[in-house]
């Protein structure tokens, strides 16, 4: 594999749709890589949290915000030091083209995972970590990213390992690709 030097790859989709993995997947296929896992962000805070509903309040869609913001800050300041980024976030609908503009580094991949909703139940199923337990159903966050603007990679892994899903992203990595400005570096 070739390096990418400073890049950002941004990993979504719903929840169980293999994001985790194949970033972390991924990030090992590259030879100097960051997994960046913006729910993190989320789990930082201690006292206070709401989560993010179907119906968010204020307070909800502000500290989800603030999330995308604390990553796409992080995921700048190691790609600007010469690491590539791959950072994973359930991003989606309206709030996908306010992240992208965020993130400041040049290049900037997206990758949508979008599998199934039968496949994503079937994953759900098998984790020891649950995600559709809340006001989240399959169906509801399905919508959701089938609503989210058609831009960088999509890919439907409902029939891939994850390994064949980061496979596949490296070999598809320039329709990813979502910026269109120089890249950091290259003299323009």
């Amino acid at each position: 594999m070739r390096e990418l030097g400073s890049a950002v790859i941004l990993v979504t989709g719903v929840m169980a749709s293999g994001k985790s993995t194949v970033a972390h997947l991924l990030a090992e296929r590259l030879p100097r890589s960051v997994h960046l896992r913006g729910d993190g962000f989320r789990r930082m805070i201690v006292s206070g949290r709401e989560d993010f509903t179907p119906r968010p309040s204020a307070e909800a869609t502000a500290q989800l915000h603030l999330r995308y913001r604390a990553a796409a800050a992080v995921a700048d300041l190691y790609a600007g030091a010469g690491w590539t980024v791959v950072t994973q976030d359930v991003v989606l609908g309206e709030h996908l083209d306010a992240y992208l503009d965020l993130v400041t580094t040049r290049p900037l991949y997206l990758v949508v995972l979008a599998p199934t909703p039968a496949e994503v139940a079937r994953r759900e199923a098998g984790r020891p970590k649950h995600g559709y337990r809340g006001p989240w159903t399959v169906e509801l966050l399905d919508e959701a990213l089938r609503r989210t603007p058609r831009k960088g990679l999509w890919l439907d892994t409902s029939h891939q390992t994850p390994a064949q899903t980061a496979d596949r992203i490296l070999a598809d990595l320039p329709a990813a690709r979502v910026d269109t400005g120089p890249e950091v570096g290259d003299g323009t």
